[in-house]
């Protein structure tokens, strides 16, 4: 699933193509990708020149003016640019004919993905963005934030680090790499976090997202970009998809594991968890 860093890839990978192109038409194989009634969908979008890409956590939002388009990605979803002349694949669902001649089509093997319109002034009150909360490297993520959503739930740090609801953009693989880095175990309870594992946390989302963006995101199998991007953090993954390596830090064996249903690897001896943590 494409994380923060992967669509803040993608936007900004759309913008080099999209910036000042209009969309003449829409075309939907698989109307239920869009949210809403798909005839005024389209009546909305089309004619509309795109004045930019760019998103919020793993949300993209396409300026279309006093209109914005919000896409969400889901497991699978993907955007190429191609020629109109280029005949459909099998799972292209949404197709964005624009003004010269190429369209923009979203590719969803799985059909997860949503989108939908609303008025550009609403983005932030919508649902579906105001639910969120901050972005891992924003700055309204601060230590005494996190604790304050945390510190009464029992539930896995990991699992609560997965809550977008807690922070925005964080999903399977930069979890673990933030963990293994702020040294905590990801079946320790949020309830038994101090403030100074929060900020460690913090830390490490401020360190390893702003370089995960730089370098186009990850590309392992659950995440292939598209548009001709490939990621390059894969280089610089600690302990996701690490099992039976040794650690970076200690030479310790990675484990996996899974905790809340998700396949999740971490370091013994770097992020110990102790009996009364449980």
């Amino acid at each position: 699933m494409p994380e923060i860093a992967e669509v803040r890839t993608v936007a900004r990978t759309l913008n080099r193509s999209l910036v000042g192109r209009k969309i003449a038409s829409v075309q939907t194989p698989y109307s239920k990708i869009i949210m809403g009634d798909v005839e005024e969908f389209k009546k909305n979008v089309i004619s509309r020149e795109i004045k930019g890409v760019a998103n919020y956590g793993k949300w993209l939002l396409f300026d279309l003016g006093d209109i914005t388009l919000l896409s969400h990605l889901r497991m699978e979803g993907k955007y190429f640019i191609k020629n109109r002349q280029e005949k459909y694949e099998p799972h292209e669902h949404i197709i964005f004919e624009l003004d010269n001649g190429l369209d923009l089509r979203y590719h969803d093997t799985r059909k997860f993905g949503r989108m939908f319109i609303t008025a550009t002034k609403d983005v932030m009150k919508c649902p579906e963005i105001a639910k969120l909360g901050p972005e891992p490297d924003s700055e309204s993520l601060t230590a005494t934030y996190l604790y304050e959503q945390i510190h009464k739930k029992r539930l896995p740090i990991k699992t609560l680090l997965l809550d977008q609801t807690i922070v925005n953009g964080l999903g399977n693989i930069y979890v673990d790499e933030v963990l293994f880095k702020a040294g905590i175990n990801p079946l320790k309870p949020g309830s038994l976090l101090e403030t100074s594992e929060c900020q460690k946390i913090k830390e490490a989302c401020q360190e390893i997202i702003p370089k995960a963006t730089q370098m186009g995101g990850t590309t392992i199998r659950s995440y292939t970009s598209s548009l001709g991007v490939t990621g390059h953090y894969q280089s610089e993954l600690c302990v996701h998809t690490k099992a039976g390596d040794p650690c970076p830090k200690c030479a310790t064996i990675i484990q996996k594991i899974r905790v809340g249903g998700r396949g999740t690897y971490y370091c013994p001896k770097c992020q110990k968890l102790d009996n009364w943590d449980l």
